[in-house]
């Protein structure tokens, strides 16, 4: 059990760091105010409504584009503490509660422990089986 528990662990952590240093982008593209199409790890392509720039030079009047591009970046973390030199308090205290707790869960218990063995059963005063006319068959 113990060795399963320890292969669980150790695969969850390594799942902690993967995750925590991994960094990666969702690009969403928007048509006026409605979301068309998110992509994550690329550039989304688009919708195809993209304005093109009109052939004249004489012309003053430009229509503004409808459609925008939003980036999210999530960065990872670029440098991993290996190991601790000096905890704070608050850190220490965790560290010892946590253990304390985590050593508790494991220790053994009695078998034959009855928490009844003090306490007499009540007097029988009248047989319910014959008042209720309940028999066993």
């Amino acid at each position: 059990m113990k060795q399963i528990f320890h292969k669980i662990t150790s695969f969850l952590m390594a799942f902690v760091v993967l995750f925590s240093t991994m960094s990666f982008t969702v690009n969403m593209h928007y048509c006026g105010d409605t979301l068309v199409e998110t992509t994550v790890f690329k550039k989304a392509k688009g919708c195809g409504v993209e304005m093109q720039n009109p052939s004249t030079d004489g012309c003053s009047i430009t229509k503004k584009n409808c459609c925008t591009d939003e980036q999210l970046v999530a960065d990872g973390q670029d440098e991993l503490k290996i190991s601790f030199d000096n905890l704070t308090f608050e850190q220490q205290q965790f560290v010892a509660s946590f253990i304390y707790s985590y050593i508790n869960l494991f220790e053994g218990f009695d078998k034959e422990v009855s928490t009844f063995q003090q306490y007499k059963p009540p007097l029988v005063v009248r047989q319910i089986y014959k008042i209720d006319e309940t028999y066993l068959i």
